[in-house]
């Protein structure tokens, strides 16, 4: 693999719709000591108080969301269609209970400290700026509310600065 380099944002023509939606994403936090990941499918990118953001929905049942809290940043991984496999069992499986980054055959790099995982073919690092709960009370759609919480289990919404990309 061709090590990662840091990108100018001007130079970066993406389309989020495929990229988060579609494709997936990594969300990894920690440190040198313990990082974790999850996959995630919904989140965006855009500009928010005259910054290049990124935002995130983590639900509060997410060990990877106690790494978020406590570091204050995270990585945003882009791994290509050939690891599909490995984003499911990222995302099925809880690292509280297992290492699952190694039993995904994943590897774990770092950027300016920020843990990222090596086999994606982007990378956004970010700095969370604000995090928001998701709660019934705030919802306009009912349906909402019964669709995707029926557990009980809310998002929070993280707002952060990319700081940096990487792309091979």
């Amino acid at each position: 693999m061709h090590s990662f380099q840091p990108v100018d944002f001007e130079q970066m023509e993406i389309n989020p719709f495929r990229m988060i939606g579609r494709d997936w994403m990594l969300v990894t936090a920690g440190n040198e000591e313990k990082a974790n990941t999850m996959t995630a499918s919904w989140g965006g990118v855009g500009i928010m108080w005259g910054k290049n953001v990124a935002y995130v929905f983590i639900r509060e049942s997410r060990f990877t969301k106690e790494f978020v809290d406590r570091e204050g940043r995270f990585s945003l991984s882009f791994p290509e269609e050939k690891y599909r496999k490995e984003m499911k069992f990222l995302g099925a499986v809880s690292g509280r209970d297992e290492d699952k980054i190694k039993e995904a055959g994943v590897h774990v790099a770092y950027y300016n400290g920020v843990p990222y995982i090596d086999e994606g073919s982007m990378v956004m690092i970010c700095r969370v700026m604000s995090r928001t709960p998701i709660r019934k009370e705030q919802f306009l759609d009912d349906s909402i509310d019964k669709s995707w919480y029926a557990s009980g289990d809310y998002h929070d919404m993280y707002i952060a600065e990319i700081t940096d990309i990487l792309a091979r």
